[in-house]
């Protein structure tokens, strides 16, 4: 056993050496230090800060107190073979303007660095959000209804007119019997000036609202007549064709209105009436076919047509709206859509007036509103009673009012549509007043979702006919002028942008 002095002179010796050792350690470490410090131009390793810049700042601040200056920036991995010993031997040897060469190339990179440093300090990065799906996106927001364009250049001018008035949607009539007048086969001009038109819209980045309309003869109802326009025997077939445009123009097509104005024969003839269940049906069937291939899509009823019905000959020939919404209503309509369609084209009196306290116009050539008091008059008794009807079994249901607007023969020429008298009695200053104040109104009353204007471009594309009745609806005047309306939706949409901050 080792004496305690032999235990005693092992313990210094061990005590000395260790120190010599963590001396001669310490001394290299500081020599390394200062040549990197100094051959770095008294800046620190950029690999370093470069990473820690890129860190959340509490996480920067803690690695910032704990990585040494001299750090080098790690070595990017490689499937290149290690280097062998002739190989070191050779770079060893290497002539010193090749080194020199190096050195401006490292010095480049530390500039390039330190710029890309700063600017990550200067200008965080922001993680983008997700857009909202159109049937997500529940604020208030207006369109306008375009005819399809003939040519790639005419789907331009027409694209880029909507965007120049302000609005984010397009409204467009897509008539089934014209693309596919065969079973299974399309007419490519037809399909074509579709494409075009949604290329052109997509390409202004608006969200474009499809309404469907109008059974070729081959999907028609046994025995029924074909003259008027009518719903397909089996709904399926009108599914199929929607779903077929979804999936030919994936991302381009933001909502669907289910056929239009059902309560009167001339757009839903049928063998067997009209009749809302019916209806129902091909909605239901629609609804679920389009939710399979695009769930943000949003489902529109097909708008009601204004009207005080007629029966005649035992068919009916058009019900009340009111009677026909409420008996939609009834057979389950509300659980197959997003949104209640709506139209309304307001004669000669304001959006403002209820049906029951019109003040009188002497000068007025059409008496309908001051003569015969209906409901069927009134923009507003409309959109409110359609709301009220709704919202009685959805609360939070509201319209879809996919044409609005307000006729005017004025600066068209002679004529005017049958049945037309009160384009003659509104001026184009009143088309202007009258549309803003329905938009301020739909607005303010918090029951419509989107509503699109009738109408763009009816009026160039009919060549300025004055006997089409979407003539004198048009905000393009003759020589493709601007109407005042045109001017005043523009003005509008920039006051409401700059009072929300949008």
């Amino acid at each position: 056993m080792a004496t305690r002095a032999t235990v005693n002179r092992q313990v210094r010796g061990f005590a000395v050496m260790w120190t010599l050792i963590t001396f001669v350690i310490g001394a290299a470490t500081f020599f390394g230090i200062y040549l990197t410090y100094n051959a770095g131009g008294g800046e620190p390793s950029r690999g370093a800060v470069a990473i820690i810049a890129t860190l959340p700042p509490t996480r920067a601040v803690a690695l910032a107190t704990s990585v040494p200056t001299a750090v080098q920036p790690t070595r990017p991995p490689t499937t290149e073979p290690m280097p062998t010993e002739e190989a070191a031997e050779e770079d060893a040897a290497a002539p010193a303007d090749a080194a020199d060469g190096e050195g401006e190339e490292a010095a480049a990179e530390d500039s390039d660095a330190e710029a890309a440093v700063a600017q990550a300090v200067e200008e965080p990065t922001v993680e983008p959000t997700a857009t909202a799906l159109p049937v997500e996106d529940t604020d208030y927001q207006v369109g306008i209804q375009a005819q399809l364009a003939y040519a790639p250049a005419e789907a331009e001018l027409w694209a880029n007119d909507v965007a120049n008035l302000g609005l984010g949607w397009v409204k467009h009539q897509v008539r089934w019997e014209a693309i596919e007048p065969v079973q299974g086969e399309i007419n490519e001009g037809e399909f074509g000036r579709l494409a075009m038109t949604l290329d052109a819209d997509a390409a202004k980045g608006l969200k474009v609202l499809l309404s469907v309309v109008t059974a070729p003869d081959w999907a028609r109802e046994p025995g029924v007549s074909v003259e008027s326009e009518g719903p397909p025997a089996n709904p399926q077939d009108y599914a199929d064709f929607v779903v077929s445009l979804l999936e030919e123009f994936p991302g381009k097509i933001h909502a669907i209105e289910v056929w239009n104005e059902m309560n009167i024969d001339r757009e839903w003839l049928s063998v067997e009436g009209l009749s809302p269940a019916n209806y129902v049906e091909l909605l239901l069937v629609t609804y679920e076919a389009v939710r399979a291939v695009d769930p943000g899509i949003i489902i529109v009823t097909g708008a009601l047509s204004p009207t005080g019905g007629l029966n005649q000959g035992g068919i009916d020939r058009a019900i009340d709206d009111f009677v026909f919404l409420e008996a939609l209503v009834n057979a389950g309509m509300l659980d197959y859509a997003d949104c209640v369609g709506a139209h309304h084209n307001g004669y000669n009196i304001s959006p403002s007036v209820t049906w029951d306290n019109v003040p009188e116009d002497s000068t007025a050539q059409f008496r309908g509103p001051f003569d015969n008091a209906h409901h069927s008059w009134s923009f507003r008794s409309t959109l409110q009673t359609y709301a009220n009807i709704a919202r009685q079994v959805d609360p939070d249901m509201r319209l879809c009012v996919t044409e609005f607007g307000w006729a005017t023969m004025e600066g068209l020429g002679e004529g005017y549509p049958q049945n037309f008298e009160f384009a003659l009695d509104n001026t184009l200053e009143e088309q202007a007043e009258w549309t803003i104040e329905a938009l301020n109104n739909m607005e303010e009353w918090d029951i419509v979702w989107l509503a699109f204007i009738w109408n763009l471009n009816y009026g160039p594309q009919t060549n300025f006919d004055t006997s089409n009745d979407n003539t004198p609806y048009s905000i393009i005047g003759l020589n493709y002028s601007r109407r005042p309306v045109f001017d005043a939706i523009i003005a509008w949409n920039a006051e409401r942008r700059e009072s929300t901050g949008q």
